[in-house]
Formats: structure tokens, sequence, C-alpha cells
């Protein structure tokens, strides 16, 4: 049994626990169909913890044989991998960006309540560019009343340090929730956290404001330095890797 990266959708149980074998996987359907259609939904109603919401990339659609969720943990079985989603300025404006929501499926508690959280300009394959803003700090949990796979998926919102003005350009963003209390807490032992994905952009804010396929796993316990998710040997397909279920909370600066 091998350690994924991803969880997967499978005819027979998913499996979730940790192996000996470290290749990492998402959560998602084996049976995507590649070719389905990636055009942006309209403009929705974003989470509610993404206010006031400068971006948010989309919702995870159930009903999708597309649908996946990416490695985004820091626990005792997972002790470090994340995923980077992108977010662009427009050459004629700045932006203030003050925190950071991921939607993530959990099968762990969120123990403690905090993250870290990581922006960064220049990220190509197998090159993590330079990290503009860092830290960590307590998180804000909402359920979004969707489940995936049997893992309930959830709202985290993370408030920046110091807020970050960023000019035209790109720039990817991650937020990697914790379960290392594991003296207290048996699920930070065998449970993991996996951030959604978005294929059409439903409910989106701004959406175009993420390219597709810019989507990057960091993992030393992995093996893998800043990996676009749409590499083959991560197993997703051109829809699975497309885009993230992530926000950013803001203002445009005119």
């Amino acid at each position: 049994m091998k350690t994924t990266l991803f969880a997967a959708a499978l005819v027979v149980t998913l499996t979730l626990s940790a192996a000996a074998a470290q290749k990492p996987k998402a959560s998602q359907h084996l049976a995507g169909n590649a070719n389905e259609g990636m055009k942006p939904a309209p403009a929705g109603i974003p989470p509610a913890l993404c206010a006031p919401c400068l971006f948010y990339g989309g919702d995870l659609e159930l009903s999708s044989l597309n649908a996946a969720g990416l490695s985004d943990e820091n626990t005792v079985l997972i002790p470090g991998s994340s995923t980077y989603g992108n977010f662009n300025v427009q050459s004629s404006n700045s932006v203030t960006v003050t925190g950071i929501l991921f939607n993530v499926q959990a099968d762990a508690n969120f123990n403690p309540l905090t993250a870290t959280y990581d922006v960064r300009t220049g990220v190509t394959d197998g090159n993590g560019g330079t990290s503009i803003a860092s830290g960590s700090g307590n998180i804000t949990v909402a359920s979004t009343g969707r489940n995936f796979l049997g893992l309930n998926e959830y709202s985290l919102a993370i408030n920046l340090s110091t807020p970050l003005v960023l000019g035209p350009g790109g720039y990817w963003f991650n937020m990697t929730p914790a379960c290392t209390n594991g003296a207290q807490d048996g699920s930070c032992s065998a449970g993991r956290f996996f951030v959604s994905n978005a294929i059409h952009r439903v409910n989106n804010v701004n959406g175009g404001r993420e390219t597709s396929f810019q989507m990057y796993l960091n993992s030393a316990y992995f093996g893998f330095t800043y990996a676009n998710w749409c590499d083959s040997s991560l197993g997703l397909d051109l829809q699975q890797c497309s885009g993230l279920s992530y926000g950013l909370m803001g203002t445009v600066n005119y």
C-alpha cells in the first residue's frame, strides 16, 4: 500500500493510511474525463469566510468525475506537504491581500487550530522562486457542507501578520493546516488533509485571475520540489489539475 498524494475514488474502498512507499497522490476520481469542458461558471457567492473577497477560484464539484483533493498537510503522519495556487494582478492596478482561504477535505482534526502560509513569485517546475511573505497563525474553520469520498470539506481562513501589497504579476499562495498534537489526538497519526480542486470555477470571484495548470506541490515527505500538479507522474489529468479551490481576502487598489 502507498501513502497517497491525493485521495482517490475507486470502485473498492478508499484507503488513506500511511504506507512504506512514499509516493503521493491526491483525492480524485480515477475515471476522470480529460475532455470535460473548462469554461468558467458565472461569478457567484464565495465562502462566507472570504470577506472581503478579493478572489475565489471556485467550489469543489462533487458531481464531476474530475473532482479531486491535493495533499496539503502538516501532521504527525505527513510532516509537511504543501500545495500552491496561482493568482495574477492585472497591469492596471495593485491589490492588498489580508488573508488566505483554502477549502480542505479532512479526516483528521485541526489540532492545534493553526496553519502556516507562504506567498511566492517566480515559481516554475522544480523551482520555488522567491518567498515574499510567510508566517503562521490561528485559523477560522467553517464547514462547506460538502463531503467527498467520505471526507468532510471545510473552509479554513488565516489572516496575514501584515497586509501584503502586490503589484502587477503572478503570485503563488499556500496555507497548510496542522494536526501535530499527536500525544493528545490520535487522528494526527492517521488522518489526512487535501485542498480541493476547482474545475469550472463554480461560484468564483474574479476567477480569471488564476492561470490554469499552475498549481504546485512542495513536499519533502513525498520527494517533490515545487512539482506542477499537471506533471503526469502525479497522476492527474488536465481537468483535475486546472485550478484550486482557494481564495484571497483583500482589496483592489485603483
